[in-house]
């Protein structure tokens, strides 16, 4: 899969001389989908930070298709390819964010964890939506 490591940078706000108060410059983007990956960590003020920054990028850019892929996501695709002992998922605990949309376009559907588990109806599977792409 091509991508390219931050080729673009969106201006999310100007000033009232019209130049660029506050930018984002998403970490990858996937030419041959079109769609911009936003890598996210633990750090919550990160996170807090990065899903403003996206949010305000899909209101001023509404045509930009741009997903967040939280640590615990990246984590599953490490796993998913071998890359990583499933044991390493289970350093990561409940609290950790992860993807609201599905990740087709990355060979996954929604993740879930021990917590949408804990959330579901006992008597019903947990849903998965369809994959994307």
């Amino acid at each position: 899969m091509r991508w390219e490591y931050e080729p673009h940078t969106f201006v999310l706000e100007r000033g009232d001389d019209g130049s660029p108060t506050w930018a984002f410059s998403p970490d990858f983007y996937l030419p041959d989908h079109g769609r911009y990956i936003e890598v996210t960590t633990l750090n919550q003020k990160l996170v807090t930070k990065k899903n403003r920054k996206v949010r305000k990028l899909r209101e001023v850019q509404p045509l930009i298709d741009i997903a967040l892929l939280y640590q615990r996501d990246y984590l599953e695709l490490l796993v998913k390819y071998g890359l990583e002992a499933p044991e390493q998922l289970a350093s990561v605990g409940d609290e950790v964010q992860i993807a609201a949309e599905p990740l087709g376009l990355l060979g996954l559907g929604t993740l879930h964890t021990p917590v949408d588990e804990r959330l579901a109806d006992p008597g019903e599977a947990p849903q998965q939506r369809p994959a994307a792409g």
